[in-house]
C-alpha cells in the first residue's frame, strides 16, 4: 500500500497537503448534523455540540467511570495510563468494554449518526478511553495529530476516523481543556526523528515522539489561530483525526474527565503498522476486522 503520508523515517520536518475527503459522501450518509454544522465542520476540523446528555446521564457516565477508576482490578489492568512521574491515573483504555453504560455509549445515536455522516460509512470502535486530570496536578499533553501516531503506529490508511469526547465534569479555562488548530486538519505534519519498539509505554505518558516541529505548528496556528473547547458537562466534541490539538494542566482544585471514544470507518481498517513496527495492543488499537457498531433502538 502506498504511504501517502509519510512521517518519523529520520527525514526533516514537512507538511503535506491532505489527499482525504474530511467530510465523506458529502454527508449524505445519515443525516444527524445540519448544513452549517457540516460545514463548520469541515471548515475548522471539529464541531462542539453543547447540551447532547442531561445532568442525570452525565451523572451516571460519570459514576460509572469513577467505579472504574477505584476498582482495583482496573487500576492494575495494562489499560491503565498513569501521569508522568507519578501515580494518578490519567487514562484507562478500552472502556467500552469494561463498563455497562460506557459500553452504550459509542452506540448511542446522537453519537453515532454523526460519526457515520461525517465517514460516509458505517462505523467501529478502534479506541477508547476516559481521560482525567487529577485536582490541582493533572499534567498537559503536548501537540499533536491523532492520525500522525494511528498512521505510523497502528496502520491506518487514511484519515477518515474521528474522535468523540463527552464531557462529563465543566471543561473551563483553568482545568486543562482541550485547545485545537482550526484548519490544521488540512495539513499532515511529517514529523522528525524515528520510533522505537513499544514506544506506547512512555508516549501514552508524555509523548515525544511523534509531535509538530516548532516551525510546522507556528505557521498553523497563525492561520487558523488556537481554540480551547471551554463546555459544560453533558457537550460533545467531535474532531477530525488529523486535527492538532493539546490540552494543558489542571490548575483548578477540582479533577477533570471526559470519555473519549474513536470512530474508524469499516473502509478504513487498519493494515500491518508503517515501516515495519509490530502492531500495539489491541485495548489502544482494536483490529477486530468483523466489529460494526449497531445504534441503540430508541425508546418507543
Amino acid at each position: 500500500m502506498k504511504d501517502f503520508y509519510v512521517s518519523r523515517t529520520g527525514r526533516d520536518a514537512a507538511l503535506i497537503a491532505r489527499s482525504d475527503p474530511v467530510v465523506y459522501d458529502e454527508g449524505r450518509y445519515a443525516d444527524a448534523l445540519d448544513a452549517a454544522q457540516l460545514q463548520a465542520y469541515e471548515r475548522d476540523g471539529f464541531l462542539v455540540l453543547t447540551g447532547v446528555f442531561d445532568a442525570d446521564e452525565v451523572e451516571a457516565l460519570r459514576r460509572e467511570a469513577q467505579a472504574l477508576e477505584h476498582d482495583p482490578a482496573v487500576r492494575e489492568g495494562e489499560e491503565v495510563i498513569r501521569e508522568p512521574g507519578g501515580t494518578a491515573l490519567r487514562s484507562i483504555f478500552r472502556v467500552h468494554e469494561l463498563g455497562r453504560r460506557l459500553a452504550d455509549l459509542p452506540r448511542d445515536p446522537r453519537l453515532l449518526d454523526v460519526a457515520r455522516q461525517i465517514l460516509g460509512s458505517e462505523a467501529y470502535i478502534h479506541q477508547s478511553r476516559i481521560n482525567m486530570k487529577p485536582a490541582l496536578d493533572g499534567k498537559e499533553f503536548y501537540w499533536h495529530s491523532d492520525f500522525e501516531t494511528w498512521h505510523v503506529e497502528d496502520g491506518m490508511p487514511a484519515m477518515r476516523a474521528l474522535s468523540c469526547s463527552v464531557l462529563l465534569t465543566d471543561n473551563t479555562a483553568f482545568n486543562g481543556p482541550l485547545t485545537l488548530i482550526p484548519g490544521s486538519h488540512r495539513q499532515f505534519v511529517a514529523c522528525v526523528g524515528e520510533t522505537p519498539e513499544e514506544n506506547y509505554k512512555t508516549s501514552l505518558r508524555r509523548q515525544e515522539i511523534g509531535v509538530p516541529d516548532p516551525v510546522s505548528l507556528r505557521l498553523l496556528a497563525e492561520q487558523g489561530g488556537l481554540h480551547a473547547v471551554t463546555a459544560p458537562a453533558g457537550s460533545v466534541v467531535f474532531f477530525d483525526c488529523n486535527t492538532l490539538h493539546s490540552s494543558g494542566g489542571n490548575l483548578s482544585p477540582w479533577p477533570r474527565s471526559n470519555v473519549f471514544m474513536v470512530y474508524n470507518s469499516v473502509e478504513n481498517r487498519l493494515v500491518a503498522p508503517f515501516h515495519g513496527m509490530s502492531p500495539r495492543p489491541e485495548y489502544i488499537a482494536s483490529r477486530q476486522a468483523d466489529a460494526v457498531l449497531e445504534p441503540l433502538a430508541q425508546p418507543a
